[in-house]
């Protein structure tokens, strides 16, 4: 399958690349990047999530790409799509997801990469919905997902089912859809 590119004005979202380990586990190491997650990732950890992500590619074409910027070539995070590998109430599924080194961040690089993942999602791979979710206090992922056309119900808020988050505000999210039809109206002038 050949992997699918996305070009952005400022962006370039990209398969992943052997030179993309070693930023990709520093990224993964930041505490303040990773404050809403269950704790610090390891190399190790951040190798084997890369090849499940590269492993989608090779299967599907698309998944969690590997972002830098267009005038600056060089690894800066992630956004893209993916399957989640755990049980949760809303499956079947498609996630957007974004992670940006803090190096990265407040230039609205999750929203521009993000839109252009929903575009590939619903024009060109014609998928019916995407979702997206993030602890409640995780405001800045929220924003992203707001700015990009998202919505939430409280109703769906949930648990996440990983055993390593405490309980309490890591634990519960909420839950953000997007339809295609939606998108596609959302993009008529």
């Amino acid at each position: 399958m050949t992997p699918i590119r996305i070009t952005t004005q400022r962006l370039q979202l990209r398969e992943w690349k052997e030179s993309d380990r070693a930023p990709y586990a520093e990224m993964n190491a930041d505490p303040m990047v990773m404050r809403f997650f269950a704790g610090l990732m390891t190399r190790e950890a951040s190798d084997r999530e890369l090849d499940g992500w590269q492993a989608g590619f090779d299967a599907r074409g698309w998944g969690n790409w590997a972002v830098e910027t267009r005038e600056s070539p060089g690894f800066i995070g992630f956004i893209g799509l993916s399957i989640p590998r755990r049980a949760l109430p809303f499956m079947p599924c498609v996630e957007l997801g974004y992670r940006l080194a803090r190096a990265h961040w407040g230039k609205g690089y999750a929203t521009e990469g993000a839109k252009a993942a929903l575009h590939v999602a619903f024009e060109q791979l014609r998928l019916e919905e995407i979702v997206s979710f993030t602890p409640l206090v995780n405001l800045p992922s929220r924003a992203v997902m707001a700015r990009v056309g998202m919505t939430t119900n409280p109703d769906e808020d949930f648990d996440h089912p990983n055993p390593a988050l405490p309980e309490g505000e890591l634990k519960r999210m909420c839950l953000y859809r997007l339809g295609r039809e939606t998108w596609l109206r959302n993009q008529r002038p």
